[in-house]
């Protein structure tokens, strides 16, 4: 089915702590554009928790929602009636934060009289790299997010495969666990990756779940218990201690997530014809850190696959991929109705369940 030529969209983004609206522009070529882009973070409201508070991300995202959406559509220049569809994150997600966004894009596409689409946040995540690089279907997507550690194959859209995914801790979250073991500020995966700028890599020995099982699950929960059992031995710990401590987690995800990577790359060569170089897209927060970016650019060579990694603003949450990702439906004739439900959880292949385009 061929796509419609344009599509102008507002994309809505609560499903965590940030706040985010975009406007994206899909161009006849099927190539993106982003009008505007506005996220506000609120790392400052849960600093205090060492995570994400449910109850004070939905409130604050009822504060400043509205703002986010008027700041983006005059950053953009576009009044509402110039939109061709508004998008919001359904799910998966904090409940009461989906809620918000999903019931705020409905509003506004409802008063605009435009098209409503409810897009899974992994989704956009998985459609990223089309918005920033123009990437073509198929490639195979590295999801590693706060929620979320995962081996997808993009097909096409609404065509996704999962090939592995964490038994345990996605990887954000044991970043996040071994920056508030250690006593590092939240959020925990940059503050990590400082700490670990100046430890030694090898210092602390610690275990590499998985790296030579014959599958392309991921398991975090025992490195985890690894770094407090390994901090508690060492306590009382030094900034010394703390950055080895941390350079040595580091090294073992990094190693842990390059060999999961070049035998997921090899199974997905398999589905393809053989001499085209796959392409492998990493995409969520933590594909910012820049040892595990590196590790997975030296695996991707060595296994003979090109690596695409959209910009860091894309990486994280954000609302252009959410437009984007409503404008690729959008374009299809993929709309929803305003009863759509919000979604905790939405695993990405169901989307391919109710047909493909």
């Amino acid at each position: 089915m061929a796509g419609q030529a344009t599509a102008l969209v507002l994309g809505i983004e609560t499903s965590c702590d940030e706040t985010a609206a975009a406007v994206v522009e899909r161009g006849a070529d099927g190539r993106g554009r982003i009008r505007a882009d506005i996220v506000l973070s609120q790392i400052d409201d849960h600093a205090a928790f060492g995570g994400v508070v449910p109850e004070i991300a939905a409130r604050a995202h009822v504060e400043v929602l509205d703002r986010v959406i008027a700041e983006a559509m005059a950053e953009a220049g576009f009044g509402y009636g110039d939109l061709d569809a508004v998008a919001a994150t359904a799910g998966p997600g904090l409940i009461g934060g989906l809620i918000v966004g999903l019931t705020t894009g409905k509003a506004v596409a409802l008063g605009a009289g435009k098209p409503f689409v409810a897009v899974n946040h992994l989704e956009g995540h998985a459609l990223s790299a089309r918005l920033s690089d123009g990437l073509d279907f198929p490639y195979l997507l590295l999801l590693v997010s706060g929620g979320h550690t995962q081996f997808v194959a993009v097909d096409g859209l609404c065509r996704y495969r999962r090939l592995g995914t964490t038994i345990d801790d996605a990887l954000g979250e044991a970043f996040d666990k071994t920056a508030k073991m250690l006593g590092l500020p939240y959020p925990g995966g940059p503050a990590v990756e400082a700490a670990a700028e100046s430890g030694d890599p090898g210092r602390v020995d610690l275990p590499r779940p998985l790296i030579d099982r014959d599958t392309l699950d991921f398991s975090f929960s025992g490195l985890k218990t690894a770094v407090r059992l390994k901090a508690e031995e060492i306590a009382p710990l030094s900034d010394g201690d703390i950055a080895d401590v941390c350079a040595s987690f580091q090294a073992a995800v990094a190693d842990i997530v390059a060999a999961k990577t070049a035998r997921a790359i090899t199974a997905f060569r398999a589905d393809y014809p053989a001499g085209d170089r796959p392409k492998l897209v990493v995409a969520g927060g933590v594909a910012a850190n820049a040892v595990l970016r590196a590790a997975l650019d030296r695996a991707a060579a060595n296994a003979g696959a090109d690596l695409v990694a959209p910009p860091a603003r894309l990486c994280t949450d954000n609302g252009a991929m959410i437009a984007w990702a409503g404008a690729e439906r959008y374009a299809y004739g993929l709309v929803d109705g305003l009863d759509f439900a919000p979604k905790a959880r939405w695993p990405l292949d169901e989307l391919g369940r109710n047909g493909t385009v």
